[in-house]
């Protein structure tokens, strides 16, 4: 009856032992998966500029008369030619203008062939003294009056024939209408737009660039040119003109690029994006997920390689901008920072990088 009691008392006192040995062991350390990045200083930056598809030739063609438009063989789109007929204007008066030239001027050779005909008769008269000096002296101006009135009547013709050819609208170059700006039966001043023809062949990208990012622009800079519709379709440009002033509201500059060999698909009028890479001092930039701001100190957390671990770095930031801040002093390229959860860490916890080791 005694050693039940006994037996009792030793289970009770394995249970017990085996109580403080499981309360003594430390529970597992929990490693934390953690998104982060390498240090890399930014030595470039990258500018873009958004812009369209210009011609770098175009003209506003228009006639030379006051007139009627009586056709108009082209609309907007279509490819023209050189030489070309795109509009006329009424002829008929003009046509009448011609053919009363040519009646003045056959009346004036008819005058010349009488004046010089009775020059020459005045001179053999002269010849054999039946007639005076003067009288063939007037006979001789009559017969250059004459051949001087042909001449004139000459140039008339010449004038109206002439303005019978500005009746007709032509380009002087091959290219693609743009704009019209009048209908057949309107009636035209000389010098109002009629058509607007540019040059297919030769493009160019137009962008306003601030101001201050001129500084180190000028004739045959590179730009890499993208069309926005099609990020994929891009081609190369070069700086052909620069505007000498900034525009004042927005100040900025008018920049003309030339492109070089573009695909058909940067046709008149494209929305385009104009970049341009430049040299910069080294830059540390990080996300501002990365920055743990505490007891007023800016620190970031760095993963030590070796023991995966990270530890506390204090840091200088230079610069805060949107979603991004740019560190001054405390990181050196190569360092490894956490990106997210900063505020959850504690000192030398273990850490795990996944592949890749960044988000």
């Amino acid at each position: 009856m005694n050693r039940l009691p006994r037996i009792l008392l030793g289970l009770f006192a394995l249970g017990a032992l085996g109580a403080c040995s499981k309360s003594d062991q430390k529970p597992p350390e929990i490693t934390r998966p953690v998104l982060s990045l390498v240090v890399e200083p930014r030595t470039t930056q990258t500018f873009g500029f958004a812009g369209s598809v210009e011609p770098q030739v175009s003209a506003d063609l228009a006639f030379r008369l006051l007139g009627r438009v009586v056709s108009r063989d082209v609309k907007v789109g279509d490819i023209v030619s050189k030489g070309t007929t795109i509009a006329a204007l009424d002829p008929t008066a003009l046509e009448l203008a011609v053919q009363a030239a040519k009646a003045e001027l056959s009346n004036a050779e008819a005058q010349f062939a009488n004046a010089a005909a009775s020059e020459e008769r005045q001179r053999q008269l002269l010849a054999s003294a039946n007639t005076s000096q003067s009288v063939f002296d007037a006979a001789q101006q009559a017969r250059k009056a004459a051949e001087a009135g042909v001449q004139r009547t000459k140039a008339s013709l010449a004038k109206s024939q002439e303005q019978l050819g500005y009746a007709r609208l032509f380009s002087d170059f091959d290219g693609v209408v743009t704009a019209v700006g009048a209908e057949v039966g309107q009636t035209v001043s000389p010098g109002q737009t009629v058509v607007t023809v540019a040059r297919s062949d030769l493009r160019e990208a137009v962008v306003d660039i601030p101001d201050q990012l001129t500084g180190d622009l000028s004739a045959g800079t590179p730009f890499q040119v993208i069309l926005q519709s099609l990020p994929t379709i891009q081609t190369e440009a070069k700086l052909r003109e620069i505007a000498p002033q900034a525009e004042g509201a927005t100040r900025t500059r008018r920049v003309r690029l030339t492109l070089t060999n573009p695909p058909q698909a940067f046709r008149l009028g494209s929305t385009v994006t104009a970049t341009r890479m430049t040299k910069v001092a080294p830059t540390i930039e990080l996300p501002m997920s990365a920055l743990l701001e505490k007891d007023g100190a800016d620190k970031v957390w760095i993963v030590d390689p070796r023991t995966s671990s990270v530890s506390a770095r204090d840091i200088k930031v230079a610069s805060r901008n949107g979603g991004t801040f740019t560190v001054a002093e405390g990181l050196e390229a190569g360092m490894r920072v956490v990106t997210a959860g900063v505020h959850s860490l504690s000192e030398g916890q273990k850490v795990k990088v996944p592949e890749g080791g960044a988000s």
